[in-house]
């Protein structure tokens, strides 16, 4: 999956401010030297109605929107930021591998909790969607398809709001008719040089001698083209930071608040989420329940170990006492999904963790 937020300035901005809401809103980088000197960043989507884009002058959007009520902000990065973490937190609970590529994009590998079903894979997406709207209040766009750079084009392919899905048959006549522009990477200036060789479109990109085109432009970015038109893709899904967390999500069989039937899904999650540890070598101090209910509000408790850990039962045994304090605190609530997360990580170094020997 590719998952992209929808104008994502700019609806951090609605959120704050809900009276500018039915309006343009333009988000700006100001240079301070004049009222009007600098460039947008991003716009809402009415803005872009009137050509508005990201990159153009504040002084040259102003004049395409001065015949409507509009609202220019200056950029509030710390926000945005704030806002994105959360997001990113929902997002990596739903992932095998979870990769940020940016404040309001991420790649997900959804193979191994999909099972290779795109038809789990677009439950797990409209998932997504509804956590990420329900808890920030902000739509995104996702795109499903066998790896990235097809995802990534699927993510754009219907926006705002959008859920593409691109299987395996269906990648040819997807990609074909749409500009060589859709291919991500591919600028203005790969434009023009693509069109002196009279290419427009990703199918006349895909007809090309591979040869001519590591002539063109080199043979990474050249190679990068040819696979690209042709929706090829190996590059896997894999964490650039430093983890700062470990988390498992998974839906409910049904929709309950006994126990006894979510206890061996936490049990699941707590194995899933051990195990990713032990890969990475760390250990973790806090552990906390997510509770999704079904009204879709998101709750969750958390508790802090006595020292780090990666085992199992001891992630297992605070994670039930959490849940049952979650129920007893909760009389009416009725859990739709359930989630396992343990932070405050420490990368061990040195002795290994002994206590991972002492779980069966």
């Amino acid at each position: 999956m590719h998952v992209d937020l929808d104008y994502f300035y700019a609806q951090c901005e609605e959120n704050a401010n809900p009276n500018i809401r039915g309006k343009p809103v333009v988000v700006c980088v100001y240079s301070g030297r004049t009222k009007e000197s600098g460039v947008v960043s991003t716009s809402n989507y009415l803005a872009r109605k009137y050509g508005v884009r990201a990159g153009i002058p504040i002084s040259r959007a102003k004049k395409l929107l001065e015949s409507v009520d509009a609202t220019f902000l200056p950029m509030n990065r710390t926000y945005y930021e704030e806002v994105s973490d959360r997001i990113m937190e929902i997002l990596r609970a739903h992932g095998d591998a979870y990769e940020k590529t940016g404040i309001d994009e991420a790649y997900l590998d959804v193979s191994s909790q999909t099972n290779l079903s795109f038809d789990s894979a677009s439950e797990s997406a409209l998932e997504i969607k509804r956590e990420v709207l329900s808890q920030e209040h902000i739509s995104c766009s996702i795109g499903i398809a066998p790896n990235k750079v097809l995802a990534k084009i699927a993510s754009d392919y219907s926006k705002p709001d959008g859920l593409t899905i691109v299987k395996p048959g269906d990648v040819s006549p997807f990609l074909s008719p749409m500009p060589v522009g859709k291919i991500p990477g591919v600028g203005r200036k790969i434009e023009e040089q693509l069109a002196k060789l009279n290419v427009s479109t990703v199918a006349e990109l895909s007809s090309l001698n591979p040869n001519t085109l590591i002539e063109t432009f080199g043979k990474n970015l050249g190679g990068y083209l040819y696979r690209a038109s042709r929706g090829e893709d190996e590059e896997p899904v894999r964490e650039r930071e430093q983890q700062t967390q470990f988390s498992r999500i998974a839906t409910l069989k049904q929709n309950t608040r006994e126990v006894q039937e979510i206890l061996p899904v936490l049990t699941d999650l707590v194995e899933s989420v051990a195990a990713k540890m032990e890969e990475s070598g760390m250990t973790g101090k806090s552990v906390a329940i997510i509770a999704i209910l079904t009204d879709l509000s998101i709750h969750s408790k958390s508790k802090m170990l006595e020292r780090p850990t990666s085992r199992r039962s001891i992630v297992q045994a605070a994670a039930k006492e959490l849940i049952e304090e979650f129920l007893r605190s909760t009389p009416d609530a009725i859990l739709r999904r359930v989630g396992v997360r343990v932070s405050n990580l420490v990368k061990q170094t040195g002795q290994t963790d002994i206590s991972k020997f002492l779980d069966a």
